[in-house]
C-alpha cells in the first residue's frame, strides 16, 4: 500500500507554468536566445495524452494527463496524477527529452501503472508525427504515445473534477476511494452545483477579478463516514466565502485565505 505523500505547492506551480505561444519555422535546433525552432508545430500547444503503447500493450490515459512543450526548450505536464518537468530539444521531427523531475503524490494503483509507462516512454529521442490535431511520439524501440491538441477550458460551464487538496502550502491526493467523486460547475447565471465527495450541493457565486465569492452551500443530507467525510469537510471549508482562483488551460485552483484549497481538472466532454 502506497503512503500518501505531500508536496510543496510551489513545486506544483513551477511545474505547471503556462506554455509560450506556438512557434514554427523552417529551421531546427535552438536559437541564440534559447528558443526552439522546429519544422513541426509542437510548441505552445496543450497536448492531451490519449494512450501509451509499450511492448505492444495499449493503455488508455486517465483524465488530466498532458504534455506542453514551451518555446524555451521545456516540457511540462501531468503523467495522470503527478506533475513533471524536463528539458527538451526539438530538431526537425525529433524531440529529445532529458532527465526530469516530478512531484510525489500517492496515486491509485491503475493510474500509477499508467504513469510508469508514460514516464518511461516520454524520454530520450522521440520521432514526432502530426496528422490533423493528433500527435504521435515514437521511441527508438517502437513504443508510442498518442496525443491530441486540446483547447483551454472556460471557467464557467466546465465540470471541474477535484484531483488534489491544498493545505498550508502542500498538496495531496484526495483520500483513497474518493478520487473521482468531487466536482463543481459554475453556471453562467451565477449558480454553482457539484459534489463534495458524498453529498451534492448547490449555491450561488460571484466572480470578480481573480476571486470567487461563494454563498452558503445547500447540501443533501447523506450520512458520510471515513474518507468521504474527510474530503467533504475539507471542501466545505474551501467553498465558503471569498477564495482566489487560478485558471491555467484545463486546470483550476481555488485557495481560501487560510491556505486551504483544491486543484481540479476539466472533465472530458461527453
Amino acid at each position: 500500500m502506497r503512503n500518501q505523500l505531500s508536496i510543496p505547492v510551489t513545486a506544483l506551480a513551477l511545474l505547471a507554468l503556462a506554455a509560450c505561444g506556438t512557434e514554427s519555422g523552417s529551421g531546427s535546433g535552438a536559437g541564440g536566445d534559447g528558443s526552439v525552432t522546429t519544422d513541426l508545430p509542437v510548441t505552445g500547444v496543450h497536448w492531451s495524452v490519449d494512450s501509451v503503447t509499450v511492448d505492444g500493450k495499449k493503455s488508455a490515459a486517465p483524465a488530466g494527463a498532458h504534455v506542453e512543450i514551451t518555446s524555451k526548450g521545456r516540457a511540462q505536464g501531468n503523467y495522470g496524477c503527478n506533475h513533471f518537468g524536463a528539458d527538451v530539444k526539438v530538431d526537425g521531427d525529433t524531440i529529445t527529452v532529458g532527465p526530469g523531475e516530478m512531484t510525489e503524490m500517492a496515486c491509485a494503483k491503475d493510474i500509477q501503472g499508467f504513469e510508469d509507462a508514460l514516464r518511461a516512454a516520454f524520454s530520450g529521442k522521440l520521432k514526432a508525427k502530426i496528422v490533423d490535431e493528433k500527435l504521435t511520439l515514437t521511441t527508438e524501440k517502437g513504443d508510442s504515445i498518442a496525443l491530441t491538441s486540446e483547447r483551454p477550458a472556460p471557467l464557467v460551464g466546465t465540470k471541474w473534477a477535484v484531483n488534489s487538496l491544498l493545505s498550508g502550502g502542500t498538496a495531496s491526493s484526495p483520500p483513497a476511494g474518493t478520487e473521482k467523486n468531487a466536482f463543481l460547475i459554475l453556471g453562467k447565471d451565477g449558480s454553482v452545483r457539484g459534489n463534495l465527495g458524498c453529498n451534492t450541493f448547490t449555491s450561488t457565486a460571484k466572480i470578480s477579478g481573480s476571486t470567487i465569492t461563494f454563498d452558503r452551500l445547500a447540501t443533501t443530507r447523506k450520512v458520510c463516514t471515513g474518507t468521504a467525510m474527510t474530503l467533504e469537510n475539507h471542501l466545505l471549508k474551501v467553498l465558503e466565502g471569498k477564495v482566489t482562483y487560478k485558471l491555467q488551460h484545463r486546470g483550476l485552483t481555488l485557495t481560501a485565505a487560510d491556505g486551504k484549497g483544491l486543484a481540479a481538472t476539466a472533465a472530458p466532454a461527453k
